[in-house]
Parts: C-alpha cells; sequence; structure tokens
C-alpha cells in the first residue's frame, strides 16, 4: 500500500505527525503513528471503533501530550507553540462545546472574541456565517431551543469564524438530517476551496470517498493504509460484486442457489460478493427464472473504499 512521502518539504505540509505513540496504563492505544496532511486538502481519518482515532485526533489538537511523537502546524511545533499553533486551527469536537445558554449570535461573537478578532470583523463574518449556515432567522433564539442539526452547524460556525488555515472535524455529520448534513459538506467544501486544510474524521465510508483527496486507515493503534481512495480501491481489484433487487424480495438465506463466495443483505438488495461477476450474473438471472421472480434491478460493481476498508480492518476487536 502506498504510504507518505516522508521527503515533502514543510511549506507544503499543514500538519505533521511523526511517530505519535500514547499509552494507557499497559494498553497502548496509538502506537507509531506518523502521516503528513498537505497544505489545501481534504484528508479522511477512518478506523474501527477503539482503532486510535479519538486518542490520535486528541494528540493532533494539543489536548493530549504524546509519550513519543511530535506533532507540527504549519512548520510550529503543537507542544512547544502550542497557543500560536491553535490560534491556526479551528476543531468541531465529536461532543459539541457551544453554550446552549447563549444565542447562535452570541456563541459565534464570543468565540471570535476569544480568537482576538475585531469587534467589526466579528460583525461581518458571523452575520456572513449565520446565512451561510441558515441560522440568521433564528440567530437570536437560545441554542438550547435548537435541533442537533442547529447546533452542529453553529458548532461550526464557531470553529471557522477566524478563517484557520487548518480544520478538525470529528464526524461532523454523524445522526444528522440531510439538510444539516449538506448544509456542512457544502461549508467543507467552500472553506477547502478557499485554502483551507481540512482533517475529517468519520464513520461515513461513502463520504471519505466522496470529499477527500487522501484517506489514512488506522487500525489497532497504528496506520494500515494511506493513499487516493481510487488507490485504495484499485489496492483490492479482486473484490468485486453484484447487486439484484429481486420481486417480491428474498431474504440472503433463500438466494443460496446463486453463485458466489458470499451474500449480504442491503435493505430490497441482495449484494453478491463475487471473484467472477460473470459467473454471477448468469447464476442469478437462471435463479430469478426458477424461483417466478422479477429481476428489478442487477448491477455488477467494482471494489468500493468500504470493501478496502473491511479488508484492511477485518479482525478488529
Amino acid at each position: 500500500m502506498a504510504q507518505e512521502d516522508k521527503s515533502a518539504p514543510v511549506a507544503d505540509v499543514a500538519l505533521r505527525a511523526s511517530h505519535l505513540t500514547k499509552r494507557f496504563g499497559t494498553r497502548t492505544a496509538v502506537r507509531d503513528v506518523s502521516f503528513d496532511v498537505y497544505r489545501g486538502e481534504i484528508f479522511g481519518f477512518l478506523g474501527p471503533n477503539g482503532a486510535g482515532k479519538t486518542t490520535t485526533v486528541r494528540m493532533l489538537t494539543g489536548i493530549l501530550t504524546p509519550d513519543e511523537g511530535t506533532v507540527s502546524v504549519n512548520g510550529l511545533d503543537l507542544f512547544s507553540s502550542l497557543v500560536q499553533a491553535k490560534m491556526r486551527m479551528g476543531v468541531i469536537p465529536e461532543v459539541g462545546t457551544i453554550y446552549v445558554d447563549l444565542s447562535a449570535q452570541q456563541n459565534i461573537e464570543l468565540t471570535g472574541r476569544f480568537y482576538g478578532m475585531g469587534k467589526e470583523g466579528i460583525r461581518r463574518r458571523s452575520e456572513e456565517l449565520l446565512r451561510e449556515l441558515g441560522l440568521y432567522e433564528r440567530r437570536n433564539d437560545l441554542v438550547r431551543t435548537y435541533s442537533k442539526g442547529m447546533r452542529q452547524r453553529v458548532s461550526i460556525a464557531c470553529a471557522i469564524v477566524h478563517e484557520p488555515s487548518l480544520l478538525f472535524m470529528d464526524e461532523p455529520t454523524e445522526g444528522l438530517d440531510v439538510q444539516s448534513r449538506r448544509l456542512i459538506i457544502a461549508t467543507v467544501r467552500r472553506m477547502n476551496m478557499h485554502g483551507c486544510t481540512v482533517f475529517l474524521t468519520t464513520h461515513n465510508i461513502e463520504e471519505a470517498n466522496d470529499l477527500c483527496d487522501r484517506v489514512c486507515i488506522i487500525n489497532n493503534g497504528a496506520v494500515v493504509a494511506l493513499d487516493r481512495p481510487g488507490a485504495l480501491k484499485c489496492a483490492f481489484d479482486s473484490t468485486q460484486s453484484v447487486e439484484a433487487v429481486f420481486e417480491p424480495a428474498i431474504g440472503a438465506d433463500k438466494a443460496g442457489d446463486v453463485y458466489c463466495i458470499k451474500v449480504d443483505e442491503r435493505g430490497d438488495r441482495l449484494v453478491f460478493q463475487t471473484d467472477d461477476p460473470d459467473a454471477t450474473v448468469r447464476s442469478a438471472v437462471s435463479f430469478a427464472q426458477e424461483s417466478g421472480l422479477r429481476i428489478v434491478s442487477l448491477v455488477t460493481c467494482g471494489p468500493s473504499l468500504e470493501d478496502a476498508f473491511v479488508a484492511l480492518t477485518e479482525g478488529s476487536p
């Protein structure tokens, strides 16, 4: 698997993690993790639960001190220049930190003051973000009256009010409604188009596939892959599938006669993992005819980022 180019010039690197290790008692949560995040890219950070993602992100943002290794932000050592480095980053944590007894506008303005912004800059930026994130009409309502999606939008506004050059986003769209998710993704893209480097931690593999320039996969505390999503998928080109929708719908346990390695149910679809898509398609057609089923759709699929992720993290606790 292709790995990070350690010879990348410092000027091209927004975030550098070098040999990060963190222990909690006798347990090593993160082991010798190293990677570079290039300026202007959207960098995805994926891994199963317990893989070490949160511990790594806390070290990258200065919340935890590593037992070994270093972190640099735009060339500044994070822990010897903590304030200067943090002024250059925005952080949207997994658990929101906004004040529910303040309004959206008050939260944004207060955060702007924390970052040393001037009164006029805060006013302009606050109004801009409230409009962009669909919060302007309710800008003076207390955050405690907001939905989860609206609260997350306030968190994002607070994280980017000072227009950081590096933005950390930890599961930013987890559990959100469609409208909030689209607004947040549009904001991420807009920030990135204006030069902001984005570090995105997510469980949504398709979101990472759509958004990220490169993806780093961590498992059992160590980096197991780092490359472009397309390259990761191509590395597992032996993993192919055929997706079928039959009418009436049937469960995977009823499709045992179709040629495949294994079959999974995904909603009303049956996904046949196969080493020979042609044989599986022919078999599925014959099976439908013999079973009196109508084929609603039959699609052959190449490997996905999800396939690569599963293959790389199989056996995780």
